[in-house]
């Protein structure tokens, strides 16, 4: 059978590329995402209006109350070998995809995509190898001859050679209109808008086909309508698209409107596959796209908008207002009457009674009851998100014993369990890959720091052989989520507790588990200065001691006719 010529894979890459858009725009996913995007920044209201309307973002503290439970430390990620003979090699891989995670800035990337993963439902992180170097001018010759100089020669300079993470925009990535979940997913491709100069440049693509490229936007933000006041027309981006053919195991690079490959279909570079994570939130069954935490409180965020503007302006309606007979009042009675000032005459110019010149307007009470509805809505909300007056912060108006309080605060968090568990898993995948990458694409040799177990810096020189191997990752359990420092002191004083019963038969190291106490109750990174070497035992009574203070082996009693024995000449 006679292989399809490039342009025919083109255009079914593009028909399916058209398809998933149209996908995407009636089912109302891209609208529905923008709109969350605005209820997060605090844009509730679609047109403005020259009344007056209160916002009370809640969901905006909602995300930013579960964001930081989940996600806001260091993970420490774990890898284990599957094999004996890579567990060296383990350490290793551990110890340098934890030192990855801290500086090559993929906290901050992954932050992002978790801020994604609860506003939308999901999230996407990119994993890849980055090798950028560059030519300078060097010597080659004999240096030490002073006389006969060298000849001038190219010299390549590696700028960077390692693994990378960085978030994606949901907006950004489309995928196949029949896929139900990442295991069936027949395609994956990214849109990325580049400067029309950088394309053109870039001589990693096609020279024919990046010459013929045309400029899509005017801005790297054209389908946000909130920042088509700011574009920058003197920059024209060009729309590129970075597909993956999952079935086939191919990736391609192409231009929207162009019509030649910038890079033709290739088997795909990554040992993995295409290099996409997705952080999943709310799974909906039969349904690719998961549901986040505003969606569902969205109508109930509008209700508390317009019940708190309503309560506004019965409050401005409660103004007290006065009926009065104008002739009975001259310009100076006026003043005086609308006056803010205490202890003021006000003169009346007629022979009225007074109870007939002036009398108070009856004004509208608002119901009481009126003012509870926004703390039925708020209670809605933090019933539907799962986020607690504790989480919050907030003290609570029942007096609650330390057991009742920890069995709420234990119940409270069991859907951030859940999320954190979602989260982990990411962070185990993203490890994988990146290990897997500098398997397979790390040319020389790097250095990783690492902290020993008493605290102190070591670096480690490695490469791809200390990497080789099949290891498995998890990330430890809770690593992610923010230090209480109170809750770890006190549960490391009541290991001291409890394990007092075996120190006193002598089962329990005493010297290792003060370390342990200081260490990670308390944070000291070198606990061993605080503690004193242990004693020799003590000497039993009436045992010679040397001069340094040693204890002597007990020497053999003289018997009696040894000393009877008469001394020799």
């Amino acid at each position: 059978m006679a292989r399809k010529p490039a342009s025919e894979y083109l255009k079914q890459y593009k028909q399916k590329l058209d398809a998933s858009k149209r996908w995407r725009k009636n089912d109302g996913y891209d609208a529905v995402w923008k709109r969350l995007t605005d209820l997060y920044k605090g844009r509730h209201y679609e047109h403005y209006s020259n009344e007056d309307r209160l916002l009370v973002n809640v969901v905006f503290s909602t995300i930013n109350v579960i964001a930081p439970s989940i996600a806001i430390n260091y993970p420490k990620i774990v890898v284990n070998a599957t094999k004996p003979e890579n567990a060296p090699n383990a350490i290793i891989a551990e110890a340098v995809v934890n030192y990855w995670w801290r500086h090559r800035n993929i906290k901050t990337e992954f932050r992002r995509s978790v801020k994604d993963f609860l506003m939308y439902g999901h999230g996407w992180i990119k994993v890849g190898y980055r090798f950028v170097e560059e030519e300078a001018i060097g010597e080659e010759g004999d240096v030490s001859d002073p006389i006969e100089g060298g000849e001038s020669t190219t010299v390549s300079i590696i700028l960077e050679d390692s693994p990378f993470a960085e978030r994606v925009s949901p907006m950004d990535v489309f995928v196949d209109a029949d896929a139900t979940s990442m295991a069936d997913l027949r395609w994956i491709a990214q849109r990325i808008r580049r400067p029309i100069n950088d394309v053109k440049s870039d001589k990693r693509y096609n020279k024919a086909a990046r010459e013929a490229v045309t400029v899509m936007a005017v801005s790297r933000y054209s389908d946000d309508p909130s920042r088509r006041k700011i574009y920058d027309k003197n920059i024209g981006y060009a729309e590129i698209w970075e597909y993956y053919d999952i079935a086939s195991r191919t990736m391609s690079v192409f231009a929207e409107n162009g019509e030649q490959f910038l890079v033709k279909p290739i088997k795909m570079p990554y040992s993995f596959g295409h290099p996409f994570v997705m952080l999943r939130n709310y799974d909906v069954p039969d349904t690719f796209y998961p549901i986040g935490e505003l969606e569902a409180v969205e109508p109930l965020q509008k209700e508390l908008n317009e019940t708190r503007t309503q309560m506004m302006n019965h409050r401005k309606r409660f103004a007290r207002k006065y009926l009065y007979k104008e002739s009975a009042f001259d310009q100076l009675g006026r003043t005086a009457l609308e006056s803010e000032e205490d202890n003021v005459m006000v003169p009346v110019i007629t022979d009225e009674a007074l109870p007939n010149v002036m009398m108070a307007l009856p004004a509208t009470i608002t119901p009481p009851e009126f003012y509870n509805q926004s703390n039925t809505i708020i209670g809605d909300i933090d019933r539907i998100s799962g986020v607690s007056e504790f989480m919050r912060g907030a003290p609570t108006e029942i007096r609650r014993t330390a057991t009742e309080s920890s069995l709420l605060q234990d119940a409270a968090n069991a859907r951030t369990a859940d999320k954190l568990a979602t989260v982990e898993q990411g962070i185990a995948e993203v490890a994988r890959r990146l290990v897997a990458l500098t398997q397979q694409f790390m040319t020389g040799e790097q250095v990783a720091r690492i902290t020993a177990k008493n605290g102190e810096q070591v670096w480690v020189t490695y490469d791809r052989e200390y990497l080789e191997g099949d290891f498995d990752y998890e990330v430890e359990a809770g690593s992610t989520q923010p230090k209480n420092e109170s809750f770890r002191r006190q549960m490391a004083l009541q290991m001291v507790d409890a394990m007092a019963p075996f120190a006193s038969v002598g089962v329990i190291d005493m010297r290792k588990l003060g370390a342990y106490v200081l260490q990670f109750g308390f944070g000291i990174k070198t606990p061993e200065q605080f503690l004193s070497a242990p004693q020799p035992p003590a000497a039993p009574m009436g045992a010679p001691e040397s001069p340094q203070g040693m204890i002597l082996p007990p020497q053999p009693e003289l018997g009696a006719e040894m000393m009877e024995q008469p001394p020799t000449a």
